[in-house]
């Protein structure tokens, strides 16, 4: 897996991304935690939960299903929630930005199991879980492993960070800059009085 601080990178480069406002903090900070919430699974351990088991880490946590009970999660919290949605800016209609918060729910939990598939160890994801056991990994596993937190503060979990800033977070920051230079912010309105 990268390491947790990691996840964080896509919802928090979706909202550099997006024009100012457009993803209100409170649901850039619902993002970041399904971001990071599959690792969870990790108190598998804890609990004598083999690792290859359909609930032992990167199990069912890491499965497209469970990054879609998320979404819908987000989109009961988004129209139920408050007078004003808590993913809108005040102009947005409801259902607009109930589907808002349930996508950007749902892409930052599929990020984790995509990110994971693609380091250099453990057995995969279960993507496709509860349909199949089978823990994927993609063709291309350029980032490092990260180890658990005993050694997290290690040679290995420099290494790692190293790793993680070359393969997710330059391009991330680059991706960015990219689509800001591609898609400029729209001008504020002048007041001509």
């Amino acid at each position: 897996m990268p390491s947790i601080i990691t996840h964080a990178a896509v919802p928090l480069a979706l909202w550099c991304a997006a024009d100012r406002g457009r993803i209100p903090p409170r649901l850039l900070a619902a993002g970041v935690v399904a971001a990071m919430l599959p690792d969870a699974d990790v108190l598998a351990f804890a609990l004598h939960i083999p690792y290859a088991d359909a609930f032992g880490h990167r199990g069912a946590s890491h499965s497209l299903l469970f990054a879609c009970v998320l979404a819908v999660l987000a989109a009961v919290l988004a129209f139920f929630g408050s007078r004003r949605p808590w993913s809108a800016p005040p102009c947005q209609p409801r259902l607009a930005s109930t589907v808002q918060a349930a996508a950007f729910v749902f892409v930052c939990a599929a990020s984790h199991p995509l990110l994971d598939a693609l380091t250099s160890g453990g057995l995969g994801v279960a993507l496709a879980w509860p349909w199949s056991d089978h823990r994927f990994f993609a063709p291309w596993r350029p980032i490092r492993v990260s180890p658990f937190a005993p050694q997290f503060f290690s040679a290995r979990g420099l290494a790692t960070l190293l790793s993680e800033l070359r393969w997710v977070w330059l391009p991330l920051a680059g991706a960015v800059i990219a689509w800001k230079l591609i898609h400029p912010a729209p001008a504020a309105p002048r007041d001509l009085s």
